[in-house]
């Protein structure tokens, strides 16, 4: 794996947000099994991304890229949708990403055929165990390496009630979503435990609404979902993350100023919160409407440096905040306290684990609890040679660490940005961060 060394130095400048990776997942998978056809504009070609498309692909739907915007390294494609899940691949090959696993697994149990997903990395040994519940108890057949990818899927998913634990991960209440409307009666998930990363299902309920799909919320612990439904084809833009915005946010609060473009102010991203936890910090941010007609509907977010004071987070509902948020609390003045973050220990790595170690290295302060994490914030950090543990969102926390060190940081795995944000380094680098390593600056697709 790439290792780059990074220099401190402060960010400054514009960057265009790359579009939200969540989003593009379901507005693909919605698009691929809908009539007709539906284009989607500002996608961009991650590992995660591109496993999803190649999974739909598999199921019937028909893909073509018709534009390519250069200067946001975004395309646009159209889906010409499979409705009847016509198989075209018996093998569906979801590299690192859990998203296409756990959403496409419900769709495999509707196609009438025995269907076999893999995957490399963490992804092998990431739990399915609610789908292996669900499957015993409407008999359909399931072979795994005792629990491991691959997984083989050979029954037809039945109407019924399906009860999800809601302290585990949202994606296998959006996967069932996905799948449930096409069955030929009425369906209910009942959520059993206090629900976690509510923004997700929220965020997969707004998206199949566009497409059609209908939906009864009741409160996050139970969803009416009506049968013989059919997903509608659409267009869409998919607007600007929130997840990746949080690593500009917190590089312009530790040093510099920043201006994050391509964002929807009024969004449903369950991580939109990174505007609430950084104000509770202590950051004033300036928001407005883009004058930029190419991003027409579009706000941005602006960030100066600032000093930030500990605060106590809950992180239940944006787990994926976490790695950036502690190398903010690193930096604080005072403790801050991360809690309900114990899902993160079944992520693309341990990320408790993982960013404390590797923020340790750079002479942080971070305990590591069972559910969460203590950091006594610093004025300076250290610098030193540290991993990405083969985790984009690792990798990239640890890049914005480094603008508070005393001397150069040494990433080893610096290429784990692939998965959801192939241009980060390039990015780095175009608001002044300093690299000795070219091709961490311009990753390709």
């Amino acid at each position: 794996m790439d290792t780059v060394k990074i220099y401190p130095a402060k960010l400054n400048g514009e960057i265009n947000i790359p579009p939200s990776k969540s989003l593009s997942h379901r507005a693909v998978i919605c698009a691929a099994l809908a009539k007709g056809e539906s284009v989607i504009d500002n996608l961009v070609l991650s590992d995660d991304i591109k496993a999803t498309l190649d999974g739909m692909k598999s199921f019937g739907a028909d893909i073509e890229y018709i534009n390519n915007d250069a200067a946001r390294d975004a395309c646009s494609i159209r889906i010409k949708g499979s409705p009847g899940l016509t198989v075209q691949r018996n093998r569906i090959h979801c590299s690192e990403s859990g998203s296409t696993l756990r959403f496409l697994v419900p769709l495999a149990a509707l196609a009438g055929e025995k269907i076999t997903f893999t995957g490399k990395g963490k992804l092998v040994e990431r739990p399915l165990d609610i789908y292996y519940e669900i499957f015993e108890g409407q008999n359909i057949k399931y072979c795994s390496n005792s629990g491991r990818l691959p997984l083989t899927v050979n029954g037809m998913l039945k109407p019924g009630t399906f009860r999800v634990s809601g302290d585990v991960s949202s994606q296998f209440i959006t996967g069932l979503m996905f799948a449930l409307p096409l069955l030929d009666g009425n369906s209910r998930i009942e959520v059993t435990t206090e629900p976690e990363s509510k923004g997700y299902v929220e965020l997969t309920m707004h998206v199949l609404d566009k497409f059609g799909i209908q939906i009864v919320n009741n409160g996050f612990r139970e969803f009416v979902i009506g049968g013989n439904q059919e997903y509608q084809s659409a267009d869409c833009r998919i607007e600007g993350d929130y997840s990746q915005a949080a690593f500009w946010i917190a590089a312009g609060i530790l040093g510099g100023g920043i201006k994050c473009k391509g964002l929807n102010l009024n969004s449903v991203q369950g991580d939109r919160v990174i505007m609430d936890i950084t104000g509770k910090m202590g950051v004033s941010l300036e928001t407005g409407e883009s004058t930029d007609g190419r991003q027409a509907g579009q706000g941005f977010i602006k960030v100066y440096e600032a000093v930030t004071r500990g605060i106590e987070i809950d992180a239940s509902q944006c787990p994926d905040l976490v790695p950036v948020l502690a190398v903010l609390g690193a930096i604080s003045a005072g403790t801050t306290k991360i809690i309900n973050a114990k899902r993160l220990r079944i992520k693309e790595s341990d990320r408790l684990r993982a960013i404390s170690t590797e923020l340790n290295k750079l002479g942080a302060g971070v305990t590591e609890l069972d559910d969460g994490l203590i950091i006594e914030g610093k004025e300076k950090l250290t610098g030193g040679r540290v991993d990405s543990w083969n985790d984009h969102r690792i990798a990239m926390a640890l890049a914005v660490a480094s603008i508070k060190c005393t001397g150069p940081v040494i990433l080893t795995g610096s290429d784990a940005v692939k998965k959801s944000y192939p241009h980060f380094w390039r990015d780095f680098k175009s608001l002044g961060g300093k690299t000795d390593n070219p091709s961490a600056a311009v990753s390709s697709d």
